[in-house]
């Protein structure tokens, strides 16, 4: 994305009910209410569901992504998620 470009200009990559993975670690930077600054709010590899999404300083979206291990809603940026696609195997055969 160049300097002049605003992610806001596009729609968001991920979808509301979309699973993703988490691909660093979150730790409280003192927003995340109940848990002390720096601690793990989510670990690289988690994954979760976009609970809704928000913008951060007209530039940019914010998708809360609900951690169902842990109950803990954390907002994430596109860069931080990616999507898990479902694979979907079957050894039925069609009758």
């Amino acid at each position: 994305m160049q300097r002049d470009e605003l992610e806001l200009d596009l729609p968001p990559v991920f979808e509301i009910g979309e699973k993703v993975r988490l691909r660093k670690l979150i730790k409280n930077d003192g927003t995340f209410p109940g848990q002390e600054v720096g601690a793990v709010l989510a670990n690289k590899g988690d994954v979760g569901y976009i609970a809704s999404i928000g913008t951060y300083l007209q530039s940019s979206y914010i998708y809360a992504v609900h951690f169902l291990e842990t109950g803990f809603v954390v907002g994430c940026r596109k860069k931080e998620l990616e999507s898990v696609e479902e694979s979907h195997e079957s050894n039925a055969t069609d009758e």
